[in-house]
């Protein structure tokens, strides 16, 4: 935006500048033309740097004129298939630099594709430019073999739900290991830390970091009964040894990790060294969702446009709004239909819900005059029958505190005054229907029944003891003049 207006104020000073001759000034404007219509093409392009080749790199994306880096915060194999589908190929994601520190400023952070997204930034994310991430933090992609829109699943035995391509490309875990097969944490300064390591074909070996998240790691503290994951780590600090095992994955409900899936994966391409790791704990957060209290409230309402200012500044409307604004000179006076409800959270764990950010981070949003202790808190989907995304909100934790407590537990945490921000044990955090961005912008949803998916904490940036308790699935009716939220289920986000 800024390059496109500098050039611009350029054009517009050539235009009534007197010292320059007629063919002069035609040759200058023709060239500051090209250069805007060259930075218009080039919104939204991608490109992969640091690869062997052009079909492997980190990710960057052009917006506003320059170039940026994209975080790995929630980057997975769906956003990776956004990115390779340019090239016409299949993908898998790679995390934390794998292809070098990003050079440039990060765009894009906590990215969240379904897979199927015309391009990036089509995906759900933080907003242009909204990031916390650290140079070593970049995403990266490997694209390889031709996409393969029509999947057969012929192949694949019963209990497995996810195929691609000619056949099966998960496996259970179970089904591949001996039957002896074990785990053990070893390096770390305590029994509760340290490097993952499976015994598998006589040998002990460690498990490769990429695609290691909270759901894994959770497995692995609950399979050696030692509570909950604290931290997923990807690191060398715990010492390394051969890699014998990649690919895993892991809803994170499982009892043990053999219950996990493999995907088949060629190689471990993380950083040399890495393997991935865990930090268990006794002690943790665990934020229980109150289904009843979205069935209960959820309505319509329809607000002009002249009211959603600061909404629009957070990126809580949907795309047309957006266009509207541009294109419409009374855009204020035109409306948006709202999926309106209230979200409880009530921490059922034994420990505190903190934000992972420390105060001094946090982000001043000045036009609703609060702090963000985190930038994506929670995100709301409306889905078609297919799965498809049809419309989407987020909620910034412009306020997490102790909005009621259960009877004898002490309110702690208030956001008055630039307070310290969390959930108390037993104490929920509410955000009611009334409330800026709560909501969903459904005023380009056609009339119809849908899937309506509300997720607290969607990106596990917050250690919790569950994940299965922090996503509601439910039926959304959707007409003319009402919506009607039933049948909430609880679930994983």
């Amino acid at each position: 935006m800024y390059v496109k207006l500098l050039l611009s104020l350029m054009l517009l000073v050539l235009t009534v500048c007197k010292d320059v001759s007629e063919d002069e000034r035609a040759t200058r404007a023709a060239f500051i033309q090209r250069l805007l219509n060259k930075q218009k093409h080039l919104e939204g392009r991608l490109k992969l740097v640091g690869g062997l080749n052009k079909f492997e790199g980190n990710v960057y994306i052009y917006h506003a004129g320059r170039w940026g880096a994209v975080c790995d915060d929630s980057w997975d194999d769906a956003a990776a298939a956004v990115v390779c589908r340019q090239y016409n190929r299949t993908g898998v994601a790679t995390y934390a630099g794998q292809y070098g520190e990003a050079t440039e400023k990060y765009w894009m952070d906590d990215i969240v594709c379904e897979g199927d997204e015309p391009s990036l930034d089509h995906c759900v994310f933080s907003g242009w430019g909204s990031s916390d991430c650290g140079a070593d933090e970049a995403a990266g992609v490997i694209c390889s073999g031709p996409e393969q829109r029509a999947a057969s699943c012929r192949d694949c035995p019963q209990e497995l739900r996810h195929c691609q391509g000619d056949g099966c490309k998960e496996r259970l875990l179970s089904d591949i290991l001996d039957v002896g097969t074990s785990i053990r944490l070893v390096g770390g300064r305590n029994s509760g830390e340290g490097r993952v390591e499976v015994y598998h074909n006589d040998i002990w070996g460690s498990i490769c970091p990429d695609g290691w998240t909270a759901y894994e790691a959770s497995v692995v503290c609950r399979h050696l009964a030692l509570g909950y994951s604290a931290q997923a780590l990807q690191t060398d600090q715990f010492g390394s040894s051969r890699i014998i095992l990649q690919g895993l994955k892991c809803e994170g409900n499982e009892s043990n990790l053999f219950m996990c899936r493999q995907r088949q994966v060629e190689g471990c391409p993380g950083e040399a060294g890495h393997v991935a790791a865990v930090a268990c704990t006794q002690h943790l957060a665990d934020l229980l969702l109150d289904v009843s209290a979205i069935e209960r409230t959820a309505h319509l309402q329809d607000a002009p446009m002249f009211t959603l200012q600061c909404a629009m500044e957070e990126n809580c409307l949907s795309r047309s709004a957006y266009e509207i604004r541009r294109t419409n000179e009374n855009w204020q006076l035109e409306t948006r239909r709202l999926l309106r409800f209230t979200a409880a959270s009530l921490n059922v764990g034994n420990a505190e819900f903190r934000p992972y950010l420390p105060k001094h981070l946090w982000q001043w949003h000045l036009c609703h005059m609060h702090y963000h202790s985190m930038e994506v808190f929670a995100t709301f989907d409306v889905l078609d029958s297919t799965g498809r995304r049809v419309a989407e909100g987020h909620k910034a934790s412009f306020c997490l505190e102790d909005n009621t407590c259960l009877s004898g537990v002490e309110r702690k945490y208030s956001c008055k005054n630039y307070g310290d921000q969390g959930v108390s044990v037993n104490c929920s955090d509410v955000y009611q229907y009334n409330i800026d961005c709560q909501w969903v912008d459904v005023t380009d949803v056609e009339p119809g029944d849908y899937t309506f998916k509300v997720s607290i904490n969607p990106h596990a940036r917050v250690a919790e003891q569950s994940y299965h308790n922090n996503a509601a699935t439910c039926a959304l009716r959707l007409t003319e003049t009402y919506a009607v939220v039933y049948g909430c289920t609880l679930g994983r986000p």
